[in-house]
């Protein structure tokens, strides 16, 4: 008899928060992380959710970085990339520490604010109508993020479908924990440095090279 089946759903922005940035480990190959953390399962589809970065004149090759990553990522047939909108909007925010100026208001600061849209309602999405159709036996989520708390407590109470949780931290939120995932794993330096993709793949285009400082 074969092993069960997983689906797993990457929310990339917090993985990259929480894991990757200023680490050596960004050129990450998530289907085999999945596949090191899951070892009793078969890994059926890795969904990846992310959205085009911005060029940033602080890092102009931020864009360039992040497209070879995806490239390398989409090599893996069973890698499916999930992209939402990167939006940079200006803003007045109260400076920190607080200061109350002579007119009572808080004194404020103009600042250049990077957000990315969409990534977490389309995790849930594709969350809940994976679980539904029972595309897999089970449903596993690589965040932090405790919005995606009640899509997991709906497959598991809901619909009984079993529901995994990685943590991209060593404190993983306790709002996701409390949906009682009945998969909990950690994602340590061990795995994610045993999860490297090679340093240059090829793909339809030609060959893409991890970039340098990766």
């Amino acid at each position: 008899m074969g092993k069960q089946t997983a689906i797993v759903y990457v929310d990339g922005l917090n993985l990259y928060r929480r894991a990757l940035q200023g680490s050596p480990y960004k050129w990450l190959d998530i289907a085999r992380m999945s596949e090191l953390l899951l070892q009793d399962f078969e890994i059926a589809k890795v969904r990846y959710f992310t959205a085009n970065i911005k060029h940033q004149p602080y890092d102009p090759q931020a864009p360039q970085r992040q497209q070879a990553y995806i490239r390398a990522l989409r090599t893996d047939p069973r890698v499916e990339v999930h992209l939402g909108t990167f939006r940079i909007d200006k803003r007045d925010m109260p400076i920190h520490p607080l200061v109350i100026g002579p007119d009572g208001a808080p004194v404020t600061v103009r600042v250049r604010k990077t957000e990315e849209k969409g990534s977490d309602v389309n995790v849930a999405t594709h969350l809940l109508v994976d679980g539904f159709r029972g595309a897999a036996d089970a449903f596993v989520v690589v965040s932090n993020d405790s919005d995606l708390a009640e899509p997991m407590r709906v497959l598991i109470n809901e619909f009984d479908r079993v529901v995994g949780l990685i943590a991209p931290t060593s404190r993983p939120s306790n709002v996701l924990l409390a949906t009682g995932p009945q998969i909990i794993r950690e994602l340590r330096e061990g795995v994610l440095q045993a999860s490297q993709l090679p340093t240059s793949l090829g793909d339809g285009h030609g060959t893409v090279r991890k970039p340098k400082g990766w």
